[in-house]
């Protein structure tokens, strides 16, 4: 399956305020020009019109995580996690959060480490590794990371559990994969 066809999806209700509030967030998190405060002051305006707001309030939560792995990564340093898992052995960790792979049968559930070198999906009895640089694309997608081959085949599909984990850990494998290019 080709990854990039996951992003052709069209969400539902376009065109309403709260859908509308969507695509300026989706935009904010792809540095677009909408501010936090803005988001967070048209969410705080939708909230009374609106029966449950609260997918949007774990966006902003995201959102306010990102800012903070982005001011980390404009002082030269990534986040740092202490993990003593045996499968990191003595690699820096730098994101680890649950998730399942989603494109398993069995969609088996576990954990998602972020090192120097790779992605590591730990569960479900198995492991499954990605090297960085073998990454030629990372896309996220509501609550998942897909990371891409060259020729747009999956070389990783997590489903977070919430959208701060797949908006961060897509940052950063973002950083991860670019630090891992040779120079042209």
């Amino acid at each position: 399956m080709n990854l990039f066809g996951w992003l052709k999806w069209k969400e539902k209700g376009a065109g309403t305020p709260l859908a509308q509030w969507r695509t300026a967030w989706t935009a904010a998190i792809e540095g677009g020009s909408a501010t936090d405060d803005e988001l967070r002051r048209r969410l705080e305006a939708l909230a009374p019109a609106e029966p449950d707001v609260e997918i949007e309030l774990e966006m902003m939560d995201a959102l306010e995580q990102l800012r903070t792995a982005q001011q980390a990564a404009a002082a030269g340093a990534l986040p740092t996690i202490e993990t003593g898992h045996r499968v990191i052995g003595a690699e820096r960790c730098h994101f680890s959060a649950p998730a399942s792979l989603p494109a398993d049968q069995v969609q088996a559930a576990g954990r998602v480490l972020l090192t120097g070198t790779r992605a590591v999906f730990v569960g479900g009895g198995r492991t499954a590794v990605c090297a960085w640089h073998a990454v030629h694309a990372v896309a996220r997608i509501e609550r998942d990371l897909l990371l891409a081959r060259a020729d747009g085949s999956a070389a990783a599909h997590y489903r977070f559990n919430n959208f701060a984990d797949a908006v961060v850990s897509a940052f950063l494998a973002g950083q991860l994969k670019g630090a891992r290019r040779p120079s042209l």
